[in-house]
């Protein structure tokens, strides 16, 4: 495997803003030339990065045969919309890496947990919006997202929101901006096929977030897989104990999305390929 670090700094990222990368190596006994990338956005209310839903789930996504990339974005005080830019570049970087990094290009999958999800979605939402091709100097097609997983999403700003997200993305603008990003009214065509899961016990971003995505998903006949669990708080991240932390323990029937997700990927992969 090789591992290494893409900077993704923008003129108002902070200074520990970095992707890792992690790549599979290719074998000459192996068929497979070519991988989907997957980018994992970890979740913090924007106001940190969490430690247990970056590398512990990229490893996963290395497990099932996909390269991983670890985005640790710009939280406050960075403000919108020096994250999704950070996300912006690493998803131009990457692309334009492709083939030297045996990367398939139309495989890049964008993931995220909580206030990550947020992130996540909104670059699946605004990837086309003529400003962030024009702030990389690129072309709004070179920033296409071929895939979208969120668990545990935050995405509105009214009466479900977690407020705390939305003020620490928006600050001295979240009165003025919080309802331009309360994502369920920003869905559209531009937004790629989405794998998605959430939990009923979750006290902090209410499932209420990911319903109200789903439903905007469906009336815009974007391709959509939703898992919605009994159990288990917010945080759940692998929801074993590999991620367990006091108000996060295992629960073992939300830790199904990991192999649901993969089978989704798989069905995705292989119907590219017939």
């Amino acid at each position: 495997m090789q591992y290494f670090n893409l900077d993704v700094k923008q003129s108002h990222s902070m200074e520990y803003a970095v992707c890792n990368v992690y790549l599979i190596d290719s074998a000459k006994e192996i068929t497979i030339k070519t991988r989907p990338m997957v980018i994992v956005c970890p979740g913090g209310g924007y106001s940190y990065t969490s430690n247990r839903e970056a590398e512990i789930v990229a490893l996963q996504f290395l497990a099932m045969g996909y390269h991983a990339a670890v985005l640790r974005y710009s939280t406050a005080p960075a403000v919108y919309p020096t994250a999704i830019l950070e996300l912006a570049s690493t998803v131009l970087q990457i692309r334009s890496h492709a083939e030297e990094w045996n990367i398939n290009p139309d495989q890049i999958v964008i993931t995220g947990f909580s206030a990550g999800g947020h992130l996540a979605a909104s670059y699946c939402m605004f990837w086309n919006q003529k400003w962030m091709a024009e702030d990389l100097s690129t072309e709004n097609e070179l920033l296409r997202p071929n895939g979208m997983i969120l668990g545990y999403p935050v995405i509105t700003s009214g009466e479900y929101a977690h407020k705390g997200s939305f003020q620490n993305l928006l600050g001295d603008e979240y009165e003025a901006q919080k309802e331009s990003l309360s994502l369920e009214n920003r869905a559209g065509e531009q937004v790629p096929r989405t794998f998605l899961w959430h939990t009923c016990e979750d006290m902090s971003v209410p499932v209420q977030n990911s319903l109200l995505l789903v439903n905007a998903l469906v009336s815009h006949r974007i391709p959509v897989e939703f898992h919605l669990f009994e159990k288990g708080g917010h945080g759940l991240s692998l929801a074993n104990r590999l991620t367990n932390t006091q108000g996060h323990g295992p629960e073992c029937a939300a830790g199904a999305w990991i192999p649901l997700v993969h089978q989704w990927m798989e069905n995705w992969i292989n119907g590219q390929e017939n």
